[in-house]
């Protein structure tokens, strides 16, 4: 079963560094998970956009806090949620001093939009189109694109001043023997709001359905994409 960064990069997927192909190229069938561990160089925000970051560390998306060389994991597993869809967890860790911050996301592909939708925070309240394509670098870049809100019956996209333009692009270090990071999200109104860049190191761990932590799930999914 193709995984669903090859599904919606077909023959680019090829494209994409080895060790990429890797990190992006499993599916719930291969039973298998990517974990990394590593340091962010840098991770920054505006102050200007303190109060909806603050916001976002009650549904673990982003957050209002910034420094150099934090610690820091990330957890990719590969699963069939409780739609039949196939599934992937993105689950970064930030190990500040004085607090671990969350930022968690699960990615689908829909078939009825023809893209990947990414579910941002613990109760996938925030559905993020996103545009994956292969970087020059061998690297995968990820942008995002138009975003919708779901809460109960309340439902509603979120006008382009509004949302914050996340572009990622992740690649790897021949040299340093290392994955690369750089993310970058900014605000047509505001400008850059958040920054964080770094590295890591990753291995594919042997994993089933049955042993999936249940703290890389979100506590809620939602249907509408």
């Amino acid at each position: 079963m193709p995984s669903i960064y090859e599904l919606v990069l077909g023959d680019e997927f090829r494209r994409l560094h080895p060790r990429i192909q890797e990190r992006f190229g499993f599916s719930s069938a291969d039973r298998v998970a990517s974990i990394g561990t590593g340091v962010m160089e840098r991770i920054w925000y505006a102050k200007v956009a303190a109060l909806p970051l603050y916001w976002g560390t009650k549904r673990h998306i982003m957050f209002p806090q910034g420094g150099k060389g934090v610690p820091f994991t990330i957890e990719n597993f590969a699963y069939l949620d409780q739609f039949g869809r196939e599934t992937v967890t993105w689950i970064r860790k930030f190990k500040f001093p004085q607090a671990i911050r969350r930022f968690d996301a699960t990615m689908i592909y829909s078939g009825e939009r023809e893209r990947i939708v990414d579910y941002l925070g613990n109760k996938q309240h925030l559905a993020v189109d996103l545009q994956i394509s292969a970087a020059p670098n061998g690297g995968i870049r990820i942008r995002s694109g138009e975003q919708r809100f779901y809460e109960g019956l309340l439902q509603f996209r979120f006008p382009a001043g509004l949302t914050g333009v996340a572009d990622v692009c992740e690649w790897y270090d021949d040299r340093a023997e290392r994955y690369r990071i750089s993310v970058e999200v900014n605000n047509p109104l505001l400008g850059t709001v958040f920054q964080y860049e770094g590295s890591f190191q990753a291995r594919l761990v042997d994993t089933s359905p049955e042993h999936i932590p249940l703290d890389v799930k979100p506590l809620r999914e939602e249907k509408r994409e």
